[in-house]
C-alpha cells in the first residue's frame, strides 16, 4: 500500500499547504482518494505529484467538513465515474459556534454520484467503511465547541457523520480516520488496528500530563500511527516524547505499507 498526502496543514516539500487533509492511496490494484482538504489545492497538488485523480476507483468523506470535504466539487468534476462515499448525514449543517458554517456545500447534495452510508460497507475486497459503534468510551471531548442543525434546532455536535475506512492487506489492519471527533483512543480500542493513519483532534489541547497521558495510553496499544491535520504539530512533537511509534504525515509525504 503507498499513501500519499495531497494537501496537510504543513509542508515541507514545497508544495503549499492548507488547514485540511486529503490522501491519496493505491493498494492492490485499486487507487482511491480519501478526503479532498477544503479548496481545490489537493488537485493542483496531485498534477504536481505526478497523479491523475481520474484514474481513482472511488474516494470517500470521512465526515462533513469543510476542510474535508471543501474540494468535492473539484473531484467530481476532474473524475467522472468514481462514487464517493459519505455518511448519510454528512450534509447536515454544521458549525463552529453558533454562526461560523464549517459544513459541505448544499448544493452538491443531490449528485447522482454520491453514495450515502449509514452503516457498515465493503467497497472493495478487504476494503471497507465503518461508522462508531455503540460503546463505552475511554476519552471524551464533547462537541468541542462544535454545533449541528438538526430538525431545526442547534445542538451540540455528536459527530454521527464520521465514519472510518478499514483496509486489511497481508495480514494487517490498516485504519484511516480523518480527525477522530469521536475521541482516538476510543478509535483505537474499537479498531484496534495494526496501522493508524489520521488526525487525532489534539491541537488545541495545552502541553501537559492529561496529553502525556493520552499518548502514554495510545503507546499501549501495538498500532504505528501516522498523524496529521488536527493533531498540531507541537502536540505531536510532545507526544512523541511518550509514545515510540508516531509518525508525522505532511502534505507531499509518501510512505509505503
Amino acid at each position: 500500500m503507498k499513501i500519499t498526502a495531497l494537501v496537510e496543514n504543513t509542508s515541507d516539500c514545497g508544495l503549499p499547504a492548507e488547514h485540511g487533509l486529503s490522501l491519496f492511496v493505491e493498494t492492490n490494484g485499486i487507487r482511491f482518494l480519501f478526503d479532498m482538504g477544503q479548496t481545490d489545492l489537493f488537485a493542483r497538488n496531485a498534477e504536481a505529484l505526478g497523479i491523475d485523480l481520474d484514474t481513482a476507483d472511488f474516494a470517500v468523506l470521512s465526515h462533513g467538513h469543510y476542510d474535508h470535504g471543501g474540494g468535492l466539487k473539484t473531484f467530481l468534476s476532474l473524475n467522472s465515474h468514481a462514487p464517493v462515499y459519505l455518511s448519510r448525514y454528512a450534509f447536515e449543517p454544521h458549525y463552529n459556534g453558533t454562526e461560523k458554517y464549517i459544513g459541505l456545500d448544499p448544493e452538491l447534495q443531490e449528485s447522482g454520484r454520491l453514495v450515502f452510508i449509514d452503516s457498515e460497507k465493503t467497497i472493495a475486497e478487504g476494503i471497507s467503511l465503518h461508522n462508531c459503534p455503540d460503546a463505552p468510551k475511554i476519552m471524551d471531548f464533547g462537541s468541542s465547541g462544535l454545533n449541528m442543525v438538526r430538525d431545526g434546532r442547534l445542538l451540540p455536535e455528536d459527530f454521527r457523520h464520521e465514519h472510518y475506512l478499514l483496509a486489511e492487506e497481508n495480514g494487517k489492519r490498516i485504519l484511516f480516520s480523518g480527525c477522530s471527533h469521536r475521541g482516538i483512543l476510543n478509535i483505537m480500542h474499537w479498531f484496534r488496528p495494526d496501522i493508524l493513519i489520521g488526525g487525532f483532534h489534539m491541537s488545541k489541547l495545552p502541553l501537559d500530563d492529561i496529553l502525556a497521558g493520552y499518548a502514554r495510553e495510545l503507546n499501549t496499544y501495538p498500532a504505528v500511527c501516522y498523524t496529521c491535520h488536527c493533531t498540531g504539530t507541537a502536540q505531536y512533537r510532545f507526544m512523541q516524547d511518550h509514545m515510540d511509534r508516531l509518525h508525522y504525515l505532511g502534505t507531499g509525504d509518501c510512505i509505503e505499507i
